[in-house]
């Protein structure tokens, strides 16, 4: 569960303008479609913005991660040509957009089936005791936000986070701390398996096919 979107809140801006550096982009992402079509570019261009917010959100202090404000969606709208209920229909339904503001690092956990049975719980708990806060909630210095989600794809590494664009697998409760202590440092953790596994194979190594394996430098 997500923020709840809220159209009239304080920390909604009164306009927004997509950036010289975003701009470019707005009408490459429109020409993918056919011309009458362009209604089909919602999807890229709401990511569009949480993009530039997040870009924006890194340089103040404190810092927010990505989201989509009211007044981008009406943006979008606009240049769409289609009524900003659609939009908002759109940017609340799926999860990957935030209807509200969030943390510079959005740490998003996998909690589903594959993911619990090896151990989600475990790593729910070290990060909400680590950074102090719950499920929906942001650090005061406006560098984590937390949120459960649905299922990631990342079965056969479980348990898994999302944090942004990256995912951190076969999480412990000790290698999730060490991500997030990383991060609170402006770090890059590794991403992808915290125990050395190579894309999704056995963490012993390849099981089938191993001459190809090792001619293709994967073991």
């Amino acid at each position: 569960m997500k923020k709840k979107f809220e159209l009239n809140a304080d920390y909604q801006p009164e306009s927004f303008e997509f950036s010289k550096d975003f701009q470019p982009k707005v009408g490459e992402i429109i020409g993918r479609y056919p011309e009458g079509r362009q209604q089909s570019a919602v999807m890229p261009l709401l990511d569009l913005v949480q993009r530039q917010t997040a870009e924006e959100g890194a340089k103040v202090d404190p810092p927010y991660g990505g989201w989509v404000p009211r007044a981008a969606m009406d943006h979008i709208a606009e240049i769409l040509e289609m009524p900003p209920i659609k939009v908002y229909e759109v940017a609340t339904f799926y999860s990957m957009y935030n209807t509200a503001p969030v943390g510079k690092y959005l740490v998003q956990f996998c909690t589903t089936t594959p993911c619990q049975l090896c151990g989600s719980d475990e790593i729910v708990k070290a990060a909400t005791e680590h950074l102090g806060i719950g499920m929906n909630e942001s650090t005061e210095d406006g560098k984590f936000s937390l949120m459960e989600v649905e299922c990631l794809g990342a079965c056969v590494n479980a348990p898994m986070v999302q944090i942004n664009d990256d995912y951190y697998e076969d999480l412990t409760a000790e290698s999730m701390k060490e991500v997030l202590d990383l991060l609170a440092e402006d770090m890059k953790p590794k991403i992808g398996s915290q125990k050395g596994r190579r894309a999704s194979m056995a963490l012993s190594g390849p099981t089938s096919l191993k001459e190809q394996a090792k001619k293709a430098g994967v073991v």
